[in-house]
Parts: structure tokens; C-alpha cells; sequence
């Protein structure tokens, strides 16, 4: 809705004033931290020129939005904001991670998510441990476990591999499980080893998805210790798109990745 504000070229004000809610609101639905009525959005659309088709597409996304989702209920132990991450991760078509010092949520196994937890600055309770393993299990279930799961491609650095969170054990589990998922049609996993040296990627790891209609533009997330930062904007979007395919360009291949990964098992 942002977008489409700003290629009409319509002030902030004006709209609002239009679809009969505040600015604030606006913004709010803008941002992704409220969930718009399907009227609201109905009027947006048509202040804004779009036509029927997008319209349909944008006013029934409305009306899912106002659905709770599954995930609603751990938000008080997500970073905030992650919900919004949650909820595009179950439409995209396509999900593609780098990550240089973790293994990416959707690939860690239960060990490695508590061993994670426990390391975090303040250590949760139990019963929050459990919701943690919980609630990333219950992602990977309902994306590695469909019927038609997203296309995912995952670059993982060699350091979080040798990193040995949780000890030797977990870690032997955490790679064993990894090379056995590497092996999945629609998952393309590659390590970038410690050889291919500085690359654009050094400052930090970031999600990009991609949905399978045209008017739902990609996304890429980036996450830090209080929060997340989504960028939307086009330009910012194909930065992240140029720097992952030098990224799997640099990595090893996926049958050499699979082949590191029992080598660093062997090893511990």
C-alpha cells in the first residue's frame, strides 16, 4: 500500500482522508503493524487508481490479515516485529537466507534451538524454552511438511558450522540433520567456506521472499538483537538479489557443500 501511495503520488493526508481513517492509521497499515478492514483497503485502492483485479487481490489479503494466525500466539517471545516475518513466510513462493554465524531457524534442530535460547543474554524460563523449540518446529513443519513447500535456497557460512553451539553432540546432530535436508528436491543448501575470503555479505545476514502473484513485491528482512528491518523498496530489494548470487557464486557447490558438512561432523 505504500508503494502504490507513492507511484500515484498521493499525500499521506489525502488518502487517509479518503478511505475515512487517520493518518496514523495510515501509516500503521503501511508498516505492517495493523491489521487493515478489507473497506479501508477497498478505498485506498480505488483513491489510488488501481484496477479490479489488483483490488480483489489486495482487499482479500485485507481480510486474511484480520484471520489470527498460528503464530499470533508466541508473539510475546518473538523480536518484535517477527510476526510480520511469520506471516509473509507462509506466502512466498521462494525463500532465500544467507547466514554467516547461525543456522538458518527453518534447519535447526530442536538441541540447537534451546542451546541457542540458553545463550541469549537473559535466559528464558523452561516453559519459555519450550515455546521457542516450539514455535520454530511448528514453522518448519508447515513449510518443510507441505504438500507444495516453498522453493528455499540457503547459503550458510562455514563458521556457523564449526561453531559448536550446544557442544559436540548437538552440533553432530545439527549437521547430520543438515546434510540430510540438503538432499530435499525443492531446498538447494551451500556453505560458504572459510576460502572464498571477504565478500559483500561480511556486515550481516538477511532473508529475501518472493510471493507467486506480481502485485506482491519481494521482501528482504534483516534481523538484530531488538528487532528487524523490513526493506520493500525495489532498488534496496535487487541490492540483496545481486549480493546472494555472488554469494552461491562463491560458495561451494551443493554436492561439495554436503560433502563439507560430514567432513566438519567427522571432525568433532
Amino acid at each position: 500500500m505504500r508503494q502504490l501511495r507513492r507511484v500515484t503520488k498521493k499525500p499521506r493526508e489525502e488518502a487517509a482522508k479518503y478511505a475515512g481513517i487517520a493518518p496514523a492509521t495510515l501509516s500503521r497499515i503501511e508498516a505492517a503493524t495493523h491489521a487493515p478492514k478489507p473497506a479501508d483497503i477497498l478505498a485506498l485502492c480505488r483513491f489510488y487508481g488501481v484496477d479490479e483485479e489488483q483490488t480483489e487481490i489486495l482487499v482479500t489479503l485485507a481480510r486474511q490479515s484480520r484471520q489470527r494466525g498460528w503464530w499470533q500466539r508466541y508473539g510475546d517471545i518473538m523480536v518484535p516485529g517477527f510476526e510480520v516475518y511469520v506471516g509473509l513466510e507462509e506466502e512466498a513462493s521462494e525463500l532465500r537466507s544467507y547466514l554467516p554465524s547461525v543456522v538458518d531457524g527453518l534447519l535447526q534442530t530442536p538441541g540447537y534451538i534451546r542451546a541457542q535460547s540458553q545463550a541469549s543474554l537473559v535466559t528464558p524460563e523452561e516453559s519459555e524454552l519450550e515455546r521457542r523449540v516450539a514455535i520454530r518446529v511448528q514453522r518448519q513443519e508447515r513449510l518443510l511438511g507441505a504438500e507444495d513447500p516453498p522453493r528455499m535456497w540457503t547459503i550458510l557460512h562455514e563458521g556457523a558450522l564449526r561453531t559448536q553451539v550446544g557442544g559436540a553432540e548437538v552440533m553432530r546432530e545439527q549437521l547430520a540433520y543438515l546434510h540430510e535436508v540438503s538432499s530435499l528436491n525443492f531446498l538447494t543448501l551451500q556453505v560458504l567456506p572459510f576460502t572464498a575470503g571477504a565478500h559483500p555479505a561480511m556486515l550481516t545476514g538477511f532473508h529475501t521472499l518472493e510471493f507467486p502473484h506480481p502485485a506482491d513485491p519481494g521482501v528482504t528482512y534483516i534481523e538484530y538483537e531488538t528487532g528487524g528491518v523490513y526493506l520493500e523498496q525495489p532498488g534496496e530489494v535487487e541490492v540483496y538479489a545481486r549480493i546472494f548470487d555472488q554469494l552461491r557464486a562463491r560458495a561451494a557447490s551443493p554436492d561439495d557443500s554436503r560433502k563439507l558438512l560430514e567432513d566438519i561432523r567427522r571432525g568433532l
